[in-house]
């Protein structure tokens, strides 16, 4: 959640079911009570189930063993799910290689022959030559569950600091290795978040934290955000402490440096929508750190330095985004002037790659790509295979460019891109299990509860007739100013095949149509989102694509919110719930880990009584009620979640299972060795969605095909 700084051997066969399972009631494991009870303004609040928020202690982790006990019988008499886990292995048993990237001459890209746990990083000296692995991150646990989250290299090309995430945390550790053969070095710094290694000299700058207390590394509230500076070479210990701000212990800190060198950047944020921003000339000597915008409600983000010019992506004073420039010499907000003036749509990215601007826009949740030059003038649109996603990939002084694109239906295809002649040719295609010609895609637009026009992607298998008996896996986000784009998973493939429809809605509170938009979900205008999720299944129902027997909603961290408001506002709506790694406790969220980074989006319950109440309102654990028929659910969290701590999903499902009237099943699902989501093994993906998919078109009655 964090913001913009921010988942078998079978012969073919049949399964059937009915729109209405009939099942034998659960029992649950027994969920002690406590009589804990905070007072908001004066209004009592209990919270019977505090004693889950301790997630090393020996009575919650016998509860979470007799869940996950109940959950694991319970998928296990499902009873395609053998068969449904062998189609997600063979979909997803592909070979998928990323964009390559430059460095000082050599070429690099990430691939995964299929199934590795973790894509593996490869250099090679041409892009003619042959492949070598350059860090295989696979050998650094026997079981996956160690990924790499990033690299670095210095801008002397000597070395690459690289870092990795154990067992999903958000901790960060960092790494260094000799960039000629890829031999380890000594270097190794511990309890960093939220960071890069961001070279200058022969070191570089980093963000951590003090040492947490043992036993709370992913519960207890992360503050006092510092920057430091590591001397290769030198043990952690001698690092230097470039920045602290202790009074403001709840921000985030961290720095940039462009490639020649010339100005060091120092972004703070953590208590707006934006960042503040301060530079340093790098040229002269103890230059100081000087203010360039210090206003967090907006996004100042540095794209380049070039020829003393500093070029500056910022939704000041133009809510879909615009291009500034500046210099060194007058860095200040009030000396900027703007280069590329805010559009109709929303600029969403920008590169400068061989010395032009590749500035990508937003238009109706999807990509558009433009080539403007440096005086600001477009000079072409790159026309794009089809409506989808693109990322480019090059260097300021190279020509060399190349981009990614996908759709919902197409993975991941790389380009090697023409700047001067605006053509592309096609580098890389996957050659996946599936013919992506038998599915078709397409964007409705829809009236919200207020009137708002909601836009919504769907795709499903030709031939599909809207009789009103279709199932629909309804997925959203809203929140964060973060878009969905079209993206292909091929753990939707299944569902595809055997008649499901995949539907995702734009909600508000993204930024699919710039900052007015992402505005328009939070704080005390949060229920616009959940209206716009309702609106989008009543809309599928009123157009005969499915009925309220087939719609499962699902969300992850901010969207496990979403479905959790929702099932709880309208548990009639939605025959299949899962809300994943979800906010659920809207009135503590912040008093966890990086929660307070929320504050923005939600607001608290400290804030005031109308905030309280508000929040109160709609937090899917305050608001749910004995005795109601709630949706057949499944809650899913991880045991390293640090972002969304498990306690959220802990304390609403043991609330859930003492409420619901027992008709439908209501789950939840510990993983093991795992965090927020990303850098999750491959083993851990496909057994996730495994049980996911099994459970939702189980309680959809849909009938399952292996192929």
């Amino acid at each position: 959640m964090n913001k913009k700084l921010l988942i078998l051997s079978m012969t073919g066969m049949t399964m059937a079911g009915q729109a209405q399972i009939s099942q034998p009631r659960i029992t649950y494991p027994k969920a002690d009570k406590v009589s804990t009870v905070d007072v908001y303004f004066g209004t009592k609040v209990a919270d019977p189930y505090r004693w889950l928020e301790n997630d090393t202690s020996a009575q919650t982790a016998a509860w979470v063993a007799a869940e996950n006990k109940v959950t694991q019988e319970y998928l296990s008499k499902i009873p395609f799910r053998g068969a449904l886990l062998k189609r997600l292995t063979d979909v997803a048993n592909y070979e998928k290689i990323g964009t390559p990237f430059k460095k000082h001459g050599k070429y690099y890209f990430y691939r995964n022959d299929g199934l590795q746990n973790q894509s593996v990083l490869y250099v090679q000296d041409s892009l003619k030559g042959e492949p070598r692995v350059f860090l295989d991150p696979n050998k650094l646990s026997a079981d996956g569950t160690v990924a790499l989250t990033g690299t670095s290299f210095s801008h002397d090309g000597k070395y690459v600091a690289y870092t990795i995430s154990r067992s999903g945390s958000d901790w960060t550790e960092i790494y260094v290795l000799n960039a000629a053969d890829g031999t380890p070095l000594e270097d190794h710094i511990v309890w960093a978040k939220f960071t890069s290694a961001t070279w200058h000299g022969d070191g570089f700058y980093y963000s951590a934290y003090d040492a947490p207390e043992k036993g709370k590394e992913f519960s207890n509230m992360n503050e006092n955000h510092k920057i430091y500076y590591h001397k290769i070479g030198t043990p952690q210990s001698a690092d230097k402490l470039v920045y602290e701000n202790k009074d403001h212990p709840k921000r985030f800190y961290s720095v940039s440096i462009d490639d020649d060198e010339t100005v060091l950047f120092l972004y703070e944020s953590g208590e707006g929508n934006g960042n503040s921003l301060y530079a340093k000339d790098l040229t002269k000597a103890d230059a100081p750190f000087v203010a360039m915008a210090t206003d967090m409600d907006y996004m100042y983000s540095p794209i380049e330095v070039l020829d003393g010019n500093i070029y500056i992506m910022t939704n000041y004073g133009a809510p879909r985004y615009r291009i500034m420039v500046t210099t060194p010499d007058r860095p200040a907000l009030k000396d900027w002037t703007e280069l590329v003036a805010e559009g109709d749509a929303v600029l969403s990215g920008a590169q400068v790659i061989g010395g032009k601007l590749l500035l990508t826009y937003d238009k109706d949740a999807s990509n558009h790509a433009y080539v403007y030059g440096l005086d600001g003038r477009m000079e072409h649109e790159i026309k794009l295979p089809s409506l989808g996603s693109v990322g480019f990939s090059g260097d300021k002084n190279d020509k060399e460019c190349f981009f990614t694109f996908t759709s919902f239906t197409v993975p991941s295809s790389t380009y090697k891109y023409d700047i001067d002649n605006n053509t592309y040719t096609l580098l890389r295609a996957p050659k996946v299990g599936f013919n992506a010609d038998d599915f078709i895609t397409e964007q409705v637009f829809y009236p919200s509860k207020d009137g708002t026009r909601i836009p919504m992607s769907i795709t499903y298998k030709k031939g599909l007739k809207r009789d009103g008996s279709n199932p629909v896996y309804l997925y959203g986000y809203g929140g964060f100013n973060i878009s969905l784009y079209p993206g292909f998973s091929s753990t939707r493939i299944p569902f595809l095949e055997n008649g499901g429809i995949y539907a995702q809605a734009n909600l508000r509170g993204g930024g699919e149509y710039g900052e007015e938009w992402h505005l328009a979900g939070t704080k005390m205008r949060k229920q616009n989102v959940f209206d716009d999720f309702i609106a989008a299944a009543e809309w599928l129902i009123d157009n005969k694509y499915t009925s309220k027997e087939k719609i499962a909603i699902v969300g992850g961290s901010n969207g496990g919110l979403l479905v959790g408001a929702c099932m709880t506002q309208r548990p009639d709506l939605f025959r299949v719930a899962v809300p994943e790694v979800g906010v659920m406790d809207m009135l503590r969220y912040h008093k966890f880990t990086i929660g307070w980074n929320w504050a923005p989006d939600y607001g608290t319950s400290e804030d005031s009584k109308d905030m309280f109440e508000y929040l109160k309102s709609y937090s899917p654990l305050h608001n749910l009620k004995p005795g109601t028929c709630y949706p057949a659910t499944l809650v899913t969290t991880a045991d390293h979640d640090d972002r969304v701590v498990p306690a959220h999903s802990f304390k609403f499902a043991a609330t859930l299972q003492e409420c619901n009237d027992g008709t439908n099943p209501t789950l939840i699902r510990i993983e093991s060795e795992a965090g927020h989501g990303a850098g999750k093994p491959m083993s851990k993906v496909l057994e996730e969605q495994a049980d996911i998919y099994s459970f939702i078109m189980y309680n959809l009655g849909m009938t399952f095909n292996s192929k």
